[in-house]
């Protein structure tokens, strides 16, 4: 192997090193996905409004004095919502990044039902937080 193969060799791998971020201990493992989460809540309105309407569940459950098991379902549902709105964002990114901005039929199928899979687990969240918490949110009201 010659010099100059060995520099562009070793080019190469420090350009891969910075362009896909690869994590070489589980503290940098952490990091990147702090950045996902970060770039999320930064860049999708959708994101923080689940966060808030999740918080508001939460907040509910606690005030409410709702079982360990009831806080947990509630809470299991909020990280589903917010996981799936995570995948929905990496998905629209690397169809974005395959097919620019022309439009293809597929790419909008592709980002159409990983929106619809939000949409599914958001309506989920919602009724199971109702059935949850309207009976202590109505019986509050009554005594109003």
């Amino acid at each position: 192997m010659t010099k100059t193969d060995e520099l562009e060799t070793e080019q190469s791998a420090a350009q891969r090193n910075d362009s896909f971020q690869i994590a070489t201990n589980l503290l940098l493992s952490f990091k990147y996905a702090g950045q996902g989460v970060s770039y999320a809540f930064r860049t999708q309105r959708n994101f923080r409004i689940h966060l808030l309407i999740g918080a508001i569940a939460l907040t509910l459950s606690v005030y409410f004095h709702l079982s360990a098991v009831a806080c947990s379902i509630i809470s299991l549902t909020i990280a589903l919502v917010l996981v799936l709105e995570l995948l929905n964002t990496a998905l629209e990114a690397v169809v974005d990044l395959t097919v620019g901005r022309e439009f293809h039929q597929l790419a909008k199928i592709t980002k159409d039902c990983a929106a619809g899979a939000v949409l599914i687990a958001a309506i989920a969240a919602l009724l199971i937080a109702g059935v949850l918490l309207l009976p202590h949110i109505l019986q509050r009201l009554a005594l109003i």
